[in-house]
């Protein structure tokens, strides 16, 4: 396995023990599994909520860009 590999299943790992957490002793223990393992995969965000305030911006900027990039080529 490359380092890209081994990072990318460390990442999904952690993911699921988190969804497993969630799921029998966290606040989502009334929820599905399903629900749970959506919020293992995106985890950082979950248990880092600052992570989750800068990620949120930095998708604004990108569809915000998106729309302008897009709206200035088509009226050309």
């Amino acid at each position: 396995m490359t380092f890209k590999q081994k990072l990318f299943a460390g990442y999904f790992v952690i993911g699921l023990l988190f969804a497993i957490y969630e799921s029998q002793w966290g606040s989502g223990e009334y929820k599905s599994f399903a629900f749970n393992l959506g919020k293992g995969i995106v985890w950082p965000v979950v248990m880092f909520p600052e992570f989750g305030a800068i990620v949120t911006g930095i998708i604004w900027m990108v569809i915000i860009g998106g729309v302008l990039f897009f709206a200035n080529n088509k009226s050309e």
